[in-house]
């Protein structure tokens, strides 16, 4: 697919991912979408990026534990635009938790996590979908993570989200077929940003140990994936791991 003259909506584009991310499908033609929860100087940032592109660029504040949140951004980002062909679920929340640490997991920390990380997506997809749906050339792409495929993460409950997300995708993939393709993106360990600095320093020293390129995933190619997902006409249901070359995703 073309991507010219399209309108994507990136969640957490405030962050490091969602920003490289916006970047790149600007440069590919895209208008852009953004959204954040209180980082608007990054939102804003990001925003400008798009426009020094030459695409036009909106940021939209939600909160995607709100259900009636996200359905008030969906309408402001369709009626600014007029249209919306591509969703990226990217805006995520976790925090360092050694898995055996159940007792620290509390129901709270669980519920933020899961609402933020697979409700969220889900309700923003099906507020969308019929925009989506529209001209029968939509795209959604989800950005999951490794954690999701194998158990090691930041903690039990951001893994349980992540492995949701990827499951939600397939089962989107056939609720929207034909006319959307949904796929997913899932990161290892990005180092330097302000997720990866929330995780145990365990964790962090066994991924980098691991990795067989000796560098772990570039913020780079997982936007490059996000948008050669988009591009894509006959991928549907697929995930893509980019980790540097984890022993345990090779399978």
């Amino acid at each position: 697919m073309d991507l010219a003259g399209m309108v994507a909506f990136v969640t957490g584009g405030s962050g490091d991912v969602g920003a490289a991310v916006s970047r790149s499908l600007a440069s590919a033609g895209a208008d852009v979408a953004l959204s954040y929860v209180g980082n608007a100087d990054g939102a804003m940032r990001t925003a400008d990026a798009v426009q020094a592109l030459g695409k036009r660029a909106v940021a939209v504040q939600i909160d995607q534990r709100d259900p009636a949140a996200i359905d008030a951004a969906a309408r402001q980002v369709v009626e600014g635009f007029g249209r919306v062909d591509v969703l990226v679920n990217n805006a995520a929340w976790n925090i360092g938790i050694p898995f055996k640490d159940l007792d620290a997991l509390t129901a709270d920390v669980w519920d933020r996590v899961l609402e933020t990380n697979l409700r969220g997506p889900f309700l923003l997809s099906r507020a969308l979908a019929p925009h989506l749906r529209a001209h029968g050339c939509g795209r959604i792409v989800n950005i999951a993570s490794i954690g999701g495929l194998y158990p090691m993460s930041s903690s039990i409950a951001y893994s349980a989200s992540k492995a949701g997300l990827i499951h939600l995708t397939r089962c989107l993939a056939v609720a929207l077929a034909p006319d959307v393709t949904v796929n997913c993106v899932a990161p290892g360990l990005i180092e330097g940003t302000r997720m990866a600095k929330r995780l145990p320093p365990e964790v962090v020293d066994a991924v980098r140990e691991q990795v067989v390129l000796g560098r772990t995933a570039s913020i780079a190619d997982i936007a490059a994936q996000v948008v050669a997902f988009c591009r894509a006409e006959s991928v549907t249901g697929q995930v893509l791991v980019v980790d540097g070359g984890g022993p345990g995703c090779m399978r």
